[in-house]
C-alpha cells in the first residue's frame, strides 16, 4: 500500500522546477506583481478571519451573558 503523504510531499527540486516554470509562463516582470496580489489576497483573508473570530467571540459573550444574569 502507498502512503498517501509521500504522494503530495513536496521537496526542494519540486520546488525548483515550479519556479521554473512560473517564471515561463508569466516571466520575471510579472512575478513581483503576481506575489504582491498573493499577499494582498493573504492578508485580506486574515483580516476576514480574525472579523468572524471576533464576532463569533461576541455573539458568543452575548448569549451566556443573560443565562448568567438568569442564574443569579
Amino acid at each position: 500500500m502507498i502512503n498517501n503523504v509521500l504522494l503530495w510531499s513536496v521537496g526542494f527540486p519540486e520546488m525548483l522546477v515550479l519556479a521554473l516554470i512560473v517564471v515561463l509562463l508569466f516571466g520575471g516582470k510579472k512575478i513581483p506583481e503576481l506575489m504582491k496580489g498573493l499577499g494582498k489576497g493573504v492578508k485580506s483573508f486574515k483580516d476576514g478571519m480574525s472579523e468572524a473570530e471576533a464576532e463569533i467571540k461576541k455573539t458568543k459573550d452575548e448569549i451566556e451573558k443573560p443565562a448568567e444574569e438568569e442564574k443569579k
